[in-house]
C-alpha cells in the first residue's frame, strides 16, 4: 500500500499532558506537509491552532478525554466549545462505569446528545476496549450504531493499552454501515498501520507514522 494512502486516513496526534503551542504547532506543521487526514489535539489548543493551520489541515480535538466520566452536560458544553473554537472532529469518550453497570439507556442518550451538538461534524466515539469484555464492546458497537456516530474508536491511549488486531476486527463487525472504526494507541509503524487498515479500519490515531516517514526520507 503506498505509504500516501496511509497518511490520508492518519489522525496525526499529539495529546501528551504536558505538549506546548511549539509542539502543537510542529504537528500542524507536520501534518500540512505530509497530507494526513487531521490534527488530533487537546480541547485548550483548538482555537489556535485553527487559526493557525488557516484551512488547510482539519482540526481534531477529544472530549471527557481521557476517563469519560464527565457528566454528559459537560461533554456537551465541551464539543460546543470545541466547535466554536475550530475542530470540526471530535472524539468522546463513553463512560465506562456506565457499561459496567449496564446503564446503556444513560450511554445511548449521552451519545445521542453528542451527535446532536456535533451536527455536520463528524463525531468518534472511545469505547476503550481494553477495559470491555467482549459481550461489552459488542453492546458498545450498537450504542455507536445506534446513536448514529460516525466513527467507533478502541482506545484514548491512555489506559491499559491501545488497540490490538482483535479488537479492531471485533469493532468494523459489529458496528453498522453507518459507522467507521478508528484505530489509537501503540500504532507504531507503516506495517502496523497496513495491518489494521486490511480489518477494514478507516481512521488511525498515531503520533508515529508521519515520524517514521520522515526519518525514510
Amino acid at each position: 500500500m503506498k505509504t500516501e494512502e496511509i497518511l490520508k486516513i492518519v489522525d496525526h496526534t499529539n495529546l501528551n499532558v504536558g505538549a506546548r503551542w511549539t509542539d502543537i504547532k510542529e504537528l500542524c506543521d507536520q501534518a500540512i506537509q505530509y497530507k494526513t487526514a487531521s490534527v488530533c489535539i487537546p480541547p485548550s489548543y483548538v482555537k489556535e491552532a485553527a487559526e493557525y493551520v488557516d484551512g488547510k489541515m482539519p482540526i481534531c480535538t477529544v472530549i471527557g478525554f481521557p476517563n469519560g466520566y464527565n457528566t454528559t452536560a459537560c461533554k456537551i458544553m465541551e464539543i460546543t466549545d470545541a466547535i466554536e473554537n475550530g475542530a470540526v472532529e471530535v472524539d468522546i469518550v463513553i463512560n465506562n462505569g456506565w457499561m459496567k453497570d449496564g446503564r446503556y439507556d444513560l450511554i445511548l442518550n449521552e451519545l445521542k446528545e453528542a451527535k446532536k451538538a456535533a451536527g455536520n461534524h463528524i463525531l468518534k466515539v472511545i469505547v476503550e476496549t481494553c477495559l470491555l469484555t467482549e459481550e461489552e464492546k459488542i453492546k458498545a458497537c450498537r450504542l455507536v450504531t445506534e446513536a448514529g456516530a460516525d466513527f467507533i474508536k478502541t482506545s484514548t491511549g491512555f489506559s491499559l493499552h491501545g488497540a490490538t488486531l482483535e479488537d479492531a476486527e471485533l469493532l468494523v463487525k459489529n458496528t453498522g454501515s453507518n459507522v467507521e472504526c478508528k484505530a489509537a494507541g501503540g500504532i507504531k509503524s507503516l506495517q502496523d498501520a497496513e495491518a489494521y487498515i486490511k480489518l477494514g479500519v478507516k481512521r488511525l490515531g498515531t503520533s508515529s507514522i508521519v515520524k517514521e516517514v520522515m526519518g525514510m526520507e
